[in-house]
């Protein structure tokens, strides 16, 4: 529908968005790269083909499944293999898994088949090429995989508590892409249609994964699954502090995420009216809220108390979206919000996003990194100084020298090869950190800037310690969501909100925290199945199993 409002209000600053307690609570939106990759897949009216079959009665051997995307085919390789109890793991450093998948650029014929077989399967240690676009690998959810096929076996179905408290038949262990271990660098399949926003092809094959882990529990089992039933299934994911300094090594990435999102609700915070279709789809949406949150439950104490009460302040809530009224109805509603909790106001966000497509979508075009940072030099260092002070109040209001404001330090684990965090004051290695400690790096630049101006060439000379913080300065003065606005080397800096943040723009639910340093997640979940895909199929925000 047309209405004569502006295009928009103005976007929430970045003071309030860009804080790790807030970016911790954040949900998934239509904005979320595998919401985008299905959306297209649904558009398309794609359909996923199993194109060769080579798994024994116990469910081991290989498959290959293809689907056409944007005018390209793509193929999942799986392999699914034999592994004992003793050796699954979800570490990184794990050398065995239940399944291992390529996702490969065209059709394999035999030989790349064979040689995808025998390399999958060592993950890291295999060899691939230009054709190979995706590696990762799975586990099986070890009781509801057994539970499922005990239920098929029986002639019966899963049962849905345990479907509900679980949600997934495997769980990834990675899913790996732009170029890591010799496979296909981004820039090949970068301009293709339907693979250009970020992580595009990452997602496009963990949707096929879930695709193949419906198709082998039922060759297992025997018998169907109730198309409910699979539905809610999606492929599981047990993610740690090797994805967190992502968001702080990609500014620009991280900006473009956040403008398409902010720019998205003040498109929709600026109209001025709703059709009878739109309120429906409104309180339908609310209500679907309160049964997600009502079925999303997690083991730690903590976790869970915040989830009972962001449930128990959305009920309350939700009785206020019957009475949307008044010239500016999502503007009020908006300020009702602005009361309520971080959480509660992250779920409304992505609840108002769902509703109006048609200002939204279009916004996922603008979520990539084409070009990388492209900033303009500072005059002067006077002009340096004035763009710390109006950007940076946050990271010159702490005391470095303060222990607590100073114990973390990032690191990269020579054993696991991922990011860690170390106590500065306890461990061994804080002369090997990594450069995450931004806000302080500002505050020392700030700090050695000098009482008369000069050239930044001629102080960088002097001072090349302060190169990096300078290039942060100046990528903030134009990209201003690229900043976390937290000390993250501080004792209080919980990763688990950095997770959080990333794992909802790639679509994640119902995430279950096992510390501050790591946490699982079920992707896909409600997505529609493989032959699904159509227009009418592209509504599985927050899914709930009846």
């Amino acid at each position: 529908m047309k209405d004569s409002a502006p295009q928009t209000v103005p976007l929430r600053p970045p003071g309030e968005v860009m804080r790790l307690a807030r970016m911790g609570v954040m949900m998934p939106t239509r904005l979320s790269f595998l919401r985008v990759l299905v959306a297209r897949l649904c558009a398309e009216q794609a359909v996923i083909k199993r194109t060769h079959w080579g798994m024994s009665p116990d469910g081991h051997g290989r498959a290959v499944y293809a689907v056409d995307v944007g005018g390209h085919t793509y193929s999942l390789v799986a392999i699914a293999n034999d592994l004992p109890a003793d050796q699954r793991s979800d570490r990184v450093i794990a050398t065995a898994w239940d399944a291992a998948f390529v996702l490969y650029d065209g059709t394999p014929d035999t030989a790349e088949i064979d040689r995808i077989a025998t390399n999958a399967p060592l993950q890291e240690a295999g060899r691939f090429g230009p054709r190979d676009l995706v590696l990762s690998r799975a586990n099986k959810s070890v009781r509801m995989w057994d539970a499922t096929v005990a239920a098929l076996q029986n002639r019966d179905q899963p049962d849905r508590a345990m479907i509900r408290g679980i949600g997934y038949l495997m769980r990834t262990t990675a899913v790996y892409g732009n170029g890591k271990f010799g496979i296909a660098d981004r820039h090949l399949i970068a301009d293709r249609l339907g693979l250009g926003g970020p992580f595009a092809v990452e997602m496009l094959a963990v949707y096929m994964i879930r695709h193949f882990t419906l198709d082998l529990v039922q060759h297992v089992g025997g018998a169907k699954l109730d198309p409910q039933l699979a539905r809610h299934f999606g492929v599981g994911n047990a993610t740690g502090l090797g994805m967190a300094p992502f968001l702080v090594t990609h500014p620009v990435l991280l900006n473009n995420w956040m403008l398409a999102r902010e720019t998205a609700l003040a498109r929709v915070r600026a109209r001025t009216q709703l059709s009878e279709a739109e309120r429906t789809r409104i309180a339908e949406l609310a209500q679907r809220a309160g049964q997600h949150l009502a079925q999303w439950h997690v083991p730690a104490p903590d976790h869970d108390a915040a989830l009972r009460q962001l449930e128990q302040d959305w009920a309350r809530f939700a009785q206020t979206l019957t009475a949307l009224d008044g010239a500016q109805p999502m503007e009020a509603l908006w300020l009702a919000a602005r009361d309520e909790s971080a959480a509660l106001q992250e779920l409304l966000v992505a609840l108002l996003l769902e509703v109006f497509p048609d200002d939204v979508d279009g916004l996922a075009e603008c979520m990539g990194d084409p070009f990388g940072a492209l900033t303009a030099p500072f005059s002067g260092t006077d002009t340096l100084r004035a763009a710390i002070d109006a950007d940076w109040d946050w990271a010159l209001a702490q005391n470095y020298t303060a222990p607590e404001c100073c114990r973390r330090f990032w690191y990269v684990s020579e054993a696991k090869l991922e990011p860690r965090l170390g106590d500065r004051f306890a461990e061994p290695g804080a002369e090997l950190e990594t450069p995450l400690d931004i806000a302080r790096r500002v505050a020392a630049l700030h700090a050695d800037l000098p009482a008369q101006d000069q050239s930044v060439s001629t102080f960088l000379a002097d001072h090349p310690q302060h190169a990096h913080a300078c290039a942060r300065v100046a990528t903030l003065t134009r990209y201003p969501y690229a900043e976390i606005r937290d000390n993250l080397i501080a004792a209080t800096c919980r990763p688990i909100d950095m997770l959080r943040c990333k794992l909802s723009f790639f679509g994640a639910t119902k995430f279950d925290p096992k510390s501050d340093l790591w946490t699982r997640i079920t992707l896909a979940q409600g997505a529609p199945l493989g032959h699904e895909l159509s227009p009418d199929a592209d509504d599985w925000w927050l899914p709930v199993l009846e």
